[in-house]
């Protein structure tokens, strides 16, 4: 198998930038881990949308398109009336969790410090 170059941030040409665009979102974060707790087990469509406050249907749905396309999570469609739609994590997406949960991890721990600061400079 040959794998592609590694990719370099700093290249404005480089789709790394694009990539981290699509995987930096909060919602992405938060539908990989709801995703990960879950694994190898499936999520449908409504519980994702019930887990995640605030999110949009629209904007869930282009979330786990994004996801889906990138080979991070995979979909499966049950032929019932309506249609249920299940997604689970790939092998790939089960790697960008564990980076995603140091993300998560470091933000909630930092998130009065940051808080402080902001309003200290405003």
């Amino acid at each position: 198998m040959t794998t592609s170059p590694r990719g370099d941030l700093f290249d404005p040409d480089c789709p790394t930038r694009a990539l981290l665009d699509r995987i930096g979102t909060k919602w992405t974060s938060m539908a990989v881990k709801v995703l990960a707790e879950a694994a190898p087990g499936e999520v449908r469509f409504a519980e994702l949308r019930r887990r995640m406050p605030g999110v949009s249907q629209k904007m869930l749905s282009t979330t786990l398109r994004s996801l889906v396309r990138d080979g991070l999570a995979e979909r499966r469609v049950e032929p019932t009336v309506p249609p249920s739609v299940h997604y689970r994590l790939t092998a790939l997406g089960l790697s960008l969790e564990e980076a995603l949960a140091v993300v998560r991890n470091w933000a909630e721990t930092h998130m009065a410090e940051i808080d402080r600061a902001a309003t200290d400079r405003s």
